[in-house]
């Protein structure tokens, strides 16, 4: 898969887990478990740089004795992951007129 195509993905993937509630590393790999693959070593990247774009905000707060990111969509991050999806459902249209049937 190309790399550009496949980063998009998992932006919105992300931005997907935590577009209803603020959330941490593990649970956002927890909730996009059956959807996408995805591991600490990629993840962590990948909010780092959505933070630095201005799409997510974080805070830390302990938790049972360590210290935990959370981090929380902003609007800039709700616009792009509305992005996102429209970009989805375009690909699926294209993909069932190519080849029928749904992603």
């Amino acid at each position: 898969m190309d790399s550009q195509l496949k980063k998009g993905i998992l932006d919105v993937c992300v931005l997907y887990a935590i577009s209803k509630s603020e959330s941490y590393g593990y649970k956002i790999i927890s909730d996009l478990q059956g959807i996408i693959d995805i591991s600490e070593s990629t993840l962590y990247p990948i909010l780092k740089r959505l933070e630095a774009g201005g799409y997510l905000t974080t805070r830390t707060a302990e938790h049972s004795g360590r210290l935990r990111r959370y981090y929380k969509i902003t609007v800039a991050g709700l616009a792009k992951f509305n992005s996102g999806r429209s970009d989805f459902i375009e690909i699926n249209t294209i993909y069932k007129k190519l080849f029928g049937g749904n992603i």
